[in-house]
């Protein structure tokens, strides 16, 4: 077994283009440190809608440049076969570690297959890759990158020409291509024959932000930002100038890309401390600020903070909006400009979107998890999902894009600001006229993959009949599908006021659950009440839950 093992990594060993992870597979190899080995080559990364993702390193369990030409090479046959044979393919990418590498091996394949390629000038944010696919009628796009997760980690997400992310059946007939590349040797990489773009490119995604803001709209409110030690800064700042805001402060210490990523554990801002440099920036700013923007390392996500007084100490504290509830603001927002189109989320989101969708006369739609389902949604006008992810211009970037997101909610406190209002007098506002829609979020990180399926099981086979004292009315094994929905590994349970969804995420080893509780308020002066009795049941929702699943 160990002699096979050994066996397999000296073959991938001799076809390895990378001398990095060449040096670091040969040390394994000479130390015959049989776990390691077994783990990098125990099967192979899967190809899925989300690309691929993974631990940088060595061995076909991990993101590298021998994994990534075999990605490449399977998508330009893929591609090929769909009779794009002189099509355009545009690739972008983000600063991690390799992730320059594994677009220039992308360029050099998709060429070396007869297809075109054009690769972005610089690590640019993920949006401006899904922009410039329908602006330069590329019939697909990969973006290098692994978003969110930690430092160690990269990623390769594909995107066909309507600009939006891969859905079934596109990755399972990738995956088929991927998995029949006899060997890197048969893979023709040219040195050259591709096209480095220009900033024309970003200059014209820079120009289509423009038709995200009204005209004459108030450009008030002062921002904090942080790129969290990615690449949105100087897109960020470039749209902010050009929509006429004051020039944001920026957090110093995360302004500038570095793969990283020293400030952070994770350099997600939901996670605990990611914002704290945010915060405290805020509050040592000369002028006090509006709101804080922090977009993810690729930025295409973005986070919202103000200030709550009713948190602790007026005018000191700062806090986290939820994706819910920025979801609620630019729907909102979006209702009162006269919006029409389809209001899309994800199913993991709150209801209330579909609340304002249905008073403002508008079509509303859930969709499975993703941005590949919400961009896809007919008709679509705004969608989001409450990972921090809105899509505010399908015509321009069919995906979410935290460049524009940032944009229109700052056109939102700045209009709110002139009425002597901020957002969460808005917050207030629609909890009023909606009922208060409160989401909260169990998430368990894992080493070992298998307490994910271990959960899931439980929860099919010892189903909970009720949690925090609510009777569970309904459950959903979305793994057979709805009349809305393909099939899909989750469980949904309908209570009497409330909603749990649980789910294996799709990018990161955690299992997610995401709760939702709706209580009844009969005006301003019963918000405070309302709030107690949702943060209340939402805290023993997941005492429940956790029991139930075993986690």
């Amino acid at each position: 077994m160990h002699e096979e093992l050994i066996a397999q990594a000296q073959a991938w060993l001799t076809e390895d283009p990378d001398p990095d992870t060449r040096t670091e597979l040969a040390g394994l190899i000479d130390a015959r440190d049989h776990t390691e080995l077994a783990a990098r080559f125990s099967g192979t990364l899967q190809f899925g809608t989300a690309g691929l993702r993974g631990e940088l390193g060595a061995g076909p369990m991990r993101m590298n440049r021998s994994v990534v030409i075999r990605a490449a090479a399977g998508l330009a046959a893929y591609l090929k076969k769909q009779g794009h044979d002189n099509g355009l393919v545009v690739i972008g990418y983000d600063a991690r570690h390799k992730s320059h590498d594994f677009a220039q091996d992308t360029a050099a394949v998709m060429t070396g297959a007869g297809l075109r390629a054009a690769v972005l000038p610089r690590p640019l944010p993920t949006p401006v890759l899904a922009f410039a696919i329908r602006h330069l009628g590329a019939v697909a796009g990969v973006e290098v990158t692994a978003s969110h997760n930690p430092p160690r980690d990269n990623g390769y997400k594909v995107y066909l020409g309507d600009g939006s992310q891969i859905v079934p059946p596109a990755d399972v007939d990738i995956a088929a291509e991927i998995a029949a590349v006899p060997s890197l040797t048969t893979v023709r990489r040219p040195t050259d024959g591709w096209d480095t773009l220009d900033d024309s490119v970003l200059d014209a995604y820079l120009a289509r932000t423009d038709a995200v803001l009204s005209e004459g709209s108030p450009r008030t409110a002062r921002t904090v930002y942080t790129a969290m030690h990615g690449v949105g800064k100087d897109v960020l700042l470039a749209a902010f100038a050009r929509a006429g805001f004051p020039e944001p402060v920026l957090v110093a210490e995360q302004a500038e890309p570095d793969p990283e990523f020293p400030t952070v554990a994770f350099p997600n801002p939901e996670e605990p401390g990611a914002m704290d440099l945010a915060f405290a920036t805020a509050r040592a700013a000369g002028t006090a600020p509006d709101l804080i923007i922090a977009n993810d390392p690729d930025a295409d996500r973005c986070a919202v903070a103000v200030q709550d007084g009713r948190q602790g100490t007026p005018g000191t504290d700062w806090r986290m909006l939820r994706g819910d509830e920025v979801g609620a603001l630019l729907a909102a927002h979006l209702v009162r400009r006269g919006a029409t189109g389809t209001f899309a989320e994800s199913i993991v989101s709150s209801s209330l979107l579909g609340r304002i969708a249905e008073k403002a006369g508008l079509p509303h739609v859930e969709t499975l998890t993703g941005f590949k389902w919400i961009a896809r949604a007919e008709g679509l006008r705004f969608g989001y999902e409450e990972a921090l992810g809105y899509c505010v211009d399908p015509d321009g970037v069919r995906d979410k894009d935290g460049i524009t997101a940032a944009l229109l909610i700052t056109e939102l406190a700045s209009q709110l600001k002139e009425e002597g209002r901020t957002l969460l007098d808005l917050l207030d506002d629609l909890a009023v006229e909606h009922r208060l829609h409160a989401t909260d979020q169990l998430s368990v990180r894992v080493e070992d993959l298998s307490l994910i399926a271990a959960a899931m099981r439980r929860l099919r086979e010892q189903p909970p009949t009720e949690l925090a004292g609510l009777q569970i009315t309904r459950t959903d094994d979305l793994t057979k599908g709805t009349a809305e929905l393909p099939p899909t590994d989750g469980l949904r349970y309908t209570l009497d006021g409330a909603r749990v969804i649980v789910r294996p995420s799709g990018t990161e080893p955690k299992l997610k659950c995401y709760l939702e509780v709706v209580i009844p308020v009969g005006s301003h002066k019963d918000l405070p009440q309302a709030r107690a009795k949702a943060t209340a049941l939402l805290q023993s929702i997941k005492r429940d839950l956790s029991t139930a699943a075993g986690i």
